[in-house]
């Protein structure tokens, strides 16, 4: 699609995106113009005709209505920069293939657009990223000549609660001048009132303290899970005595595989910046990376596996959620794969030619696994074994 010729408010590049798209959305909601730029074709046209890409409660009427109002639309022309009095970069960060962080996402992702910026710009990382980075990219455009202003503001949402969450959680910004600070600041406020202000390599860090400290409390919980399930002890009625009523302990979650293309990618980012001296960051790699072993490990102690065919309940990431990015549910498969006569996968949210549906791997498996916690799993109605780490169920085998 070509690229509207009017000025607009914000470009959000990689607009298309799971952060990008709602972000475009909440400002359009609020009354700003928006272009979404985005090298995905397939996802600019879906947009376009008012379709979300992927699931996110709340945003499709949200999504309709902006494009109505005529406040918002997508395009993968790259010129639609140059339109913009503000550029929201959100861009995926991952790790390269040496599992080092890659520091060139988001210059990349200017570079491609970069003829198309000019002087008196406002540009917006938004995306996770290495320390670092937000001076890497103000290097970046000055060589290029550009005088810009340069803010790093990272996005904190869930997936599923962005539209909630755009709008309820503080915004933190940061930038390297008073100017640039400000003009960061009266962006977000259309958003929410509530800003918290730092330097960049600040937030930067407390991005990556946020998602590292979550996964650490996942690792926490798995480690809890196994000690008590090695013991032959229920950990689900352990952990209600620890939190019943008692607020210090209120945050300890249950157990269950901690995946998904931000907690063990961004503590891996954490570990390279302090020169890999994080043993509790690697200690919680090992343990939420290695529950599907344990797993299976504790099974084949149980059951003669190899004559059995195991269905596996969820895909996705997380509950509720069509991501399956990065889940550990196929580690998962691939070791089950490798030790059942077979296995069958099945997930109401995540489409998949290979997946079957609920009923027919209740039918067929002789074990169950809930490896993503969907609520659609609570009501279960089923007499074979079952391994329910979540909780979900109130009951289930023990591993």
């Amino acid at each position: 699609m070509a690229a509207a010729e009017t000025a607009v408010d914000v470009c959000v590049v990689g607009g298309c995106g799971r952060v990008g798209l709602p972000l475009g959305i909440a400002l359009a909601a609020r009354g700003l113009s928006v272009v979404l730029y985005d090298i995905d074709a397939a996802a600019v046209d879906l947009v376009n005709a008012g379709r979300l890409p992927f699931a996110e409660a709340g945003a499709g009427d949200a999504l309709t209505a902006a494009l109505a109002a005529g406040r918002l639309t997508a395009t993968t022309a790259a010129s639609s920069v140059g339109l913009a009095d503000a550029l929201v970069v959100v861009v995926g960060t991952p790790v390269d293939e040496h599992l080092n962080p890659d520091l060139g996402a988001v210059p990349r992702a200017l570079e491609r657009c970069a003829e198309h910026l000019h002087d008196g710009q406002l540009v917006v990382l938004r995306s996770t990223v290495y320390p670092g980075v937000t001076a890497l990219t103000e290097k970046l455009l000055a060589s290029k000549g550009l005088a810009v202003d340069v803010a790093f503001c990272p996005e904190r949402i869930a997936e599923g609660k962005a539209m909630t969450e755009l709008f309820a959680l503080p915004q933190i910004v940061a930038a390297r001048t008073p100017g640039a600070l400000a003009r960061a600041g009266r962006l977000f406020r259309h958003l929410t009132d509530s800003i918290v202000e730092l330097e960049p390599e600040e937030a930067e860090l407390a991005k990556l303290f946020t998602n590292t400290w979550r996964y650490i409390k996942f690792a926490t919980a798995n480690q809890f899970w196994m000690m008590a399930n090695d013991f032959g002890l229920d950990f689900a009625r352990i952990r209600h005595a620890v939190a019943f009523d008692y607020p210090r302990a209120a945050d300890l979650p249950m157990p269950g595989f901690a995946a998904g293309p931000c907690l063990l990618k961004d503590t891996m980012q954490l570990a390279a910046f302090n020169r890999n001296n994080f043993v509790l960051g690697h200690s919680a790699m090992l343990i939420n990376e290695g529950l599907p072993l344990y797993l299976v490990s504790r099974l084949e102690d149980r059951f003669d596996l190899a004559e059995m065919t195991v269905g596996i309940l969820g895909m996705a990431f997380k509950g509720g959620s069509d991501d399956s990015r990065d889940s550990l549910a196929y580690k998962l498969r691939k070791i089950l794969t490798l030790k059942a006569r077979e296995t069958l996968c099945t997930d109401p949210h995540v489409t998949d030619d290979r997946f079957l549906p609920l009923d027919d791997v209740l039918k067929r498996a002789d074990l169950l696994v809930i490896a993503a916690p969907h609520a659609e799993y609570g009501r279960l109605d089923t007499d074979k074994p079952l391994v329910d780490m979540w909780g979900l169920t109130g009951r289930g085998v023990r591993v």
